[in-house]
């Protein structure tokens, strides 16, 4: 997909390369084409993106004398004229041309060359990982280039992360064999003589010894207060200071808060400047008021219609996290009294987590890679034992913990979560298919939200999905059926009248009946009353287990193929006439329907 804003330049050395240029053309939009004599040195500086169509010797002639650091220069691709390879040849990893050549390479059907040393071990990229994250970062006792001489070149390498976001999740499940994960405790006892580089990622300031590359993520939530027209010279460097001598880097800010009767103060446009802030946030005074702060203020209320400031508004940005720096008080000068507070983002520690996985079907393949290396992490594993196949659980590491949770009621659930939570541990729930589908996760989130329990959900692929993919039939036909139902028949659990099964068969849409096989006699009934008799029907048993079974039908036979079968648990229901059809053409690939990748 192109990015927006992007500008690329193509360079054709020969009318040979004429093919790969207008393929080229049809991926991006915005692209400037240019022959091999008009290229110069402002040409060369005025694009980020340069990809060159012809020889590489011709190319990398052209482009020498501009060429000055890899911090600026831009990132210069080359495709020969028969589109076979396309090679990364300038500013790989900072200009983005390992990424361009591989863009590039999709597209016309080459082969990429990339050479960098950390793509050709698929080890981790140090110097692009904080602009892949939307991270900052700085460096100690070394350099960029001699921190990555160390790395690739696998000398031993302690790995720090105190806090949790994308980029700290996959350097943990793709840690490379010269590198270790430390604790904070560790920090103090790593010496020279072992460890040749620390990678830090973190918003805490670190006192070592050692070359050390940190990573600045934004975790970070300044809240701010000030008196009307506040003077603002020296404060962005007194709360910068300030913060560091609380021990966090101002690096890591990631927002600035405040009331709305500052929202234009000059203060607010300095700050954000200063610590690479888009725009502040600004908050009413009710909203305001209704947090619970340690240092309410009488005055502050009277002159704002909220006892806090600084406090409340850096407490909502944070989603109510941790309030790090509690209200500062300061001026600089007369007419400059401002205060400062500052929360760390709520569910960014590296504490107890509470991981809700969709296993998917049933084949441990088709579980997520995320939810795969979540497994592959985890402490403990509770999974819906008479769901999802024990195999899954084989992801985890030797040593965690494995429970199923048929025998558990729901308090016995929770307990078993909260005891492992508090200690600190990695918990998996694992369940069948894709949780948000009939998979009982709402009484579990209520009881995390109540016990301010951290808790993410990955989705898993639901067997309805799966059902389609067994049965070769696409659920959605063109002018026929555009709709998809999924739904359960009413048993234990009440189904409201409106949704019946009787009512939502007036559309005779692609239906999956879900935890229904006991009630077939009663879903074929109520079904009857809208769908034709010879309506197609397809009982799924177990799908992509190694007992699945599926047998097809018509709906007046419902029952009695469930009952033949003794299909009980584990069973879906597919009604329509989507079942194994192959009538009827989609608009999306006719020569006669443009859209926006093809006119």
């Amino acid at each position: 997909m192109e990015r927006a804003g992007r500008e690329i330049l193509c360079v054709i050395t020969s009318e040979s390369g004429q093919e790969v240029v207008r393929k080229l053309t049809n991926h991006w939009k915005t692209i400037t084409i240019i022959g091999y004599h008009q290229f110069n040195k402002e040409t060369f500086h005025q694009f980020a993106e340069i990809v060159f169509v012809g020889a590489t010797g011709i190319c990398v002639r052209k482009i020498a004398p501009f060429v000055e650091d890899k911090k600026s220069d831009p990132a210069v691709v080359c495709i020969d004229s028969g589109g076979k390879f396309a090679i990364s040849l300038l500013s790989g990893h900072i200009g983005g041309a390992n990424e361009l050549c591989r863009e590039v390479a999709s597209v016309i059907g080459s082969i990429p060359v990339v050479t960098t040393l950390s793509d050709i071990k698929g080890i981790w990229p140090l110097d692009t990982l904080a602009s892949t994250y939307g991270w900052r970062c700085e460096l100690s006792n070394t350099n960029m280039n001699e921190a990555i001489f160390s790395f690739v070149n696998g000398e031993k390498c302690a790995l720090f992360l105190d806090i949790r976001d994308k980029g700290s999740d996959i350097l943990e499940t793709t840690i490379p064999e010269n590198v270790k994960i430390v604790t904070q405790k560790e920090l103090k006892d790593l010496n020279k003589e072992e460890y040749k580089l620390l990678i830090a990622v973190t918003p805490k300031l670190i006192d070592s010894n050692l070359p050390t590359l940190l990573y600045r993520p934004k975790v970070l939530h300044l809240g701010i207060g000030c008196r009307k027209d506040c003077k603002v010279e020296g404060i962005a460097d007194y709360i910068s200071q300030s913060i560091k001598s609380f021990g966090y880097s101002p690096l890591s800010i990631k927002t600035i808060s405040t009331i709305d009767i500052k929202k234009e103060e000059p203060l607010l446009e300095n700050l954000c400047a200063r610590f690479d802030v888009e725009s502040p946030n600004i908050y009413n005074p009710a909203e305001l008021h209704q947090v619970d702060t340690p240092n309410p203020s009488e005055k502050v209320l009277t002159t704002t219609g909220s006892g806090s400031v600084s406090e409340a508004a850096s407490q909502i940005a944070s989603n109510f996290g941790d309030l790090l720096i509690e209200k500062q008080k300061h001026k600089i000068s007369s007419g400059s009294d401002f205060t400062f507070s500052l929360s760390l983002e709520r569910g960014c520690q590296r504490r107890g987590r509470i991981e809700i996985v969709g296993a998917g079907p049933g084949d441990p393949e088709l579980i997520s890679l995320r939810g795969m290396r979540l497994l592959a992490k985890a402490d403990v594993v509770l999974y819906a034992g008479s769901l999802v196949p024990i195999k899954l659980t084989e992801y985890a590491p030797a040593g965690a913990i494995i429970r199923s949770s048929a025998d558990m009621n729901l308090e016995e659930q929770f307990a078993f979560m909260k005891e492992w939570y508090d200690k600190g541990k990695r918990v998996v729930r694992l369940h069948t298919g894709d949780p948000c589908i009939f998979g009982a996760i709402q009484e579990q989130m209520a009881y995390f939200d109540q016990n301010n329990i951290e808790y993410r959900i990955t989705p898993g692929i639901s067997s309805f999905l799966a059902a389609a993919a067994a049965l070769k039939s696409q659920f959605t036909i063109p002018e026929k059926s555009q709709t998809i139902i999924l739904t359960r028949g009413e048993g234990r659990t009440p189904v409201p009248e409106r949704e019946s099964l009787r009512k939502l068969a007036k559309s005779q849409s692609t239906m999956c009946i879900f935890l229904s096989a006991t009630l077939a006699s009663e879903v074929e009934k109520e079904l009857l009353t809208e769908y034709p008799p010879d309506t197609p029907v397809a009982v799924c048993h177990k799908l992509t287990w190694p007992q699945e079974k599926i047998c097809r039908g018509k709906l007046s036979e419902l029952a009695e193929i469930v009952k033949r079968n003794n299909f009980t648990l584990t069973t879906l229901i597919i009604v329509g006439e989507s079942i194994d059809n192959r009538e009827g053409l989609s608009k999306l690939y006719s020569s006669e329907f443009s859209h926006l990748f093809r006119q």
